[in-house]
């Protein structure tokens, strides 16, 4: 391989990565969205049972985005490495 090539290659991969933490942040976006739209809804639904549907809210809106940083930082070093 010439030097264009591998220089082509890094520049593929730091796009990859950028792409790929930029769909990561969308794609956490639109899940915590999905969570509190169905919670207003249940709280709607069901106003006595507000405090445990909104701890509920909380703790899955916490882990989608422990994954969502998690496949931003992947991300980043893609695009460092």
């Amino acid at each position: 391989m010439d030097l264009m090539n591998v220089m082509l290659l890094a520049e593929m991969a730091n796009a990859g990565g950028a792409v790929g933490a930029g769909l990561a942040a969308i794609g956490a976006g639109i899940g915590i969205g999905q969570i509190g739209k169905g919670a207003l809804e249940a709280i709607a639904r069901q106003p006595e049972a507000s405090n445990d549907i909104r701890g509920n809210m909380i703790l899955t809106a916490a882990l989608v985005e422990g994954a969502a940083l998690f496949a931003i930082i992947v991300g980043f070093l893609a695009m460092v490495l």
